[in-house]
């Protein structure tokens, strides 16, 4: 039986190369997407000693030529697509609202939900016209779907619409038989969290050290969503530290 054909955005760090990895301990073959190669190459390596094969493409989610690029050279590896993770994303710098510029903005909004759309169109291209037909997109949203941390209006209005574009992709992909559902991931254990550890803003002025989680847990997480037969579906997942101050944040 042929290998299951994955694309995984922000594949060279953190939550993208949890994800990657766990998908191809689970047979699939990925293509990993993101902007600097180098680490797209660390992650190859690893889905390599897992005894998987991946396709280096970087990648500028947020320009709609490279994402076409991307689509198309895994098309052209692996033949078809079965899975795509739009994980790759940024924030900005935790400042007042009104301090923010527009360009900080914009490539908030470029990254995290502009990029999910330009991956979410061409999976979609790829998807209804294969056989067999259909697919499954995943898409990260983050615990800030939910609730905002303190001077994050870009990030938290990105990730809020991301899930609008979730239930718009699964409902728009009923009839080509591909299924959406969103991961929504608090205090992985990562680079990005890594100022956790020292203490955060919290919404009452205060600072304080947060809890985090092995991202391992994400990546077994992201791969059982993708294990699922095309006729059931996880519509929303969260995945966060026990501990961590969500449920009450505020």
């Amino acid at each position: 039986m042929a290998a299951k054909v994955a694309i995984v955005t922000g594949a060279g760090t953190g939550i993208g190369r949890s994800a990657a990895l766990a998908l191809a301990k689970d047979g699939f073959v990925v293509g990993l997407a993101g902007r600097r190669k180098e680490p797209l190459e660390a992650t190859a390596a690893l889905i390599a000693e897992a005894g998987s094969e991946a396709l280096v493409v970087p990648t500028d989610v947020g320009d709609p030529a490279s994402v076409k690029a991307l689509f198309a050279a895994v098309k052209a590896k692996f033949g078809r697509l079965d899975f795509l993770f739009n994980n790759a994303g940024m924030g900005a710098p935790a400042i007042p609202l009104e301090d923010l510029s527009y360009e900080q903005w914009k490539n908030v909004v470029d990254a995290n939900l502009t990029g999910t759309f330009l991956c979410t169109q061409e999976a979609f291209r790829i998807m209804k016209d294969q056989s067999p037909r259909g697919g499954r997109i995943v898409n990260n949203g983050s615990i800030s779907a939910h609730a905002p941390r303190p001077f994050s209006s870009p990030y938290t209005a990105t990730k809020h619409a991301v899930t609008g574009l979730t239930k718009s992709t699964s409902l728009d992909g009923r009839q080509y038989d591909i299924a959406c559902g969103q991961i929504d991931i608090g205090n992985a254990a990562t680079e990005m969290t890594e100022r956790m550890t020292k203490g955060v803003p919290q919404p009452n002025g205060t600072m304080m050290v947060e809890p985090r989680m092995d991202v391992a847990h994400v990546g077994s997480a992201v791969a059982y969503m993708a294990s699922l037969p095309l006729d059931a579906n996880v519509q929303f997942m969260t995945v966060m530290a026990t501990k961590m101050p969500f449920v009450g944040r505020g």
